[in-house]
């Protein structure tokens, strides 16, 4: 199982090493990213894409060349399994703020364990009152959500609560692969833990759909750091399943073990470079 978080803020590879990276990355994946209008995002997201295949690799023994990434109906990223193990991999990555995430697992594919996660930097830029952002977002939460959002004594308690509310809703939408299209009030978190900490995440909280309570759904939630927060959500939690903070790795750890899987593209990096 892989819990890790890159630090996307502030990272711009060199040309070459942005020539290596493109090399390790699908054509249609490239395609995808080179849709991003932003550099920042392009960025972000790239680093999702070899998070992905670093973790197959390291999860199945697989070489990196011969990882195939597909997507579902729902556009999901899968591992194209041609091995005939009885492995199932399933992964998730996010990026928000300053990190880029990846929650990952193995399991029996028996066990038909399923994955998302969800990352969120803990502050509120909008230039509206909190007030009236808070009124804004009303029908994506439900009554108790909100009473819980509002208990905090101060803005920054508040919009701490609220970004862990989100953060929670985005993991499980993520795993279920629909999206922020369905009714949020109907998706309720009932936090028992008050505090978050990077060192150790809590399990606790619990999640009701349509008033009923979802004993089937396991929620870890931690800090990445001080100003940013993550929650991880998994739907038939594996026998051997334990739960783990966030690593922070490098770029080094990431290519440990690469090898290209297309030819090196120097208009597309040139273009890259132009973002």
């Amino acid at each position: 199982n892989a819990r890790w978080a890159f630090k996307v803020s502030g990272w711009r590879p060199s040309l070459e090493e942005l020539k290596l990276v493109c090399s390790c990355v699908q054509e249609e994946e490239k395609r995808r990213l080179a849709k991003f209008v932003f550099r920042d995002d392009f960025d972000a997201s790239l680093v999702g894409r070899l998070m992905m295949r670093k973790f197959i690799a390291d999860a199945t023994g697989v070489e990196y060349d011969a990882i195939v990434l597909g997507r579902d109906e729902r556009e999901k990223p899968y591992w194209r399994n041609s091995t005939g193990s009885d492995c199932r991999v399933d992964f998730n990555v996010s990026h928000q703020g300053d990190y880029c995430v990846l929650a990952g697992c193995v399991s029996r594919k028996c066990e038909d364990t399923r994955i998302g996660v969800d990352v969120m930097k803990m502050e509120y830029t909008g230039g509206k009152s909190l007030s009236e952002f808070f009124r804004l977002m009303t029908r994506n939460f439900s009554a108790d959500e909100w009473k819980s959002i509002r208990s905090g004594k101060s803005d920054e308690d508040q919009i701490g609560a609220f970004m862990r509310h989100w953060c929670l809703k985005e993991s499980y939408v993520k795993n279920i692969g629909v999206g922020i299209t369905v009714d949020l009030q109907k998706i309720s978190f009932s936090p028992v833990s008050e505090r978050l900490s990077e060192k150790s995440p809590i399990v606790d909280t619990k999640l009701f759909l349509d008033g009923k309570y979802a004993e089937e759904w396991k929620f870890e939630e931690s800090l990445i750091d001080s100003q940013h927060c993550v929650a991880v959500s998994l739907l038939n939690t594996p026998e051997n399943y334990s739960a783990q903070p966030f690593e922070k790795v490098s770029f080094q750890q990431l290519m440990d073990g690469v090898k290209p899987v297309v030819e090196i593209d120097e208009i597309y990096c040139h273009n890259i470079e132009r973002k």
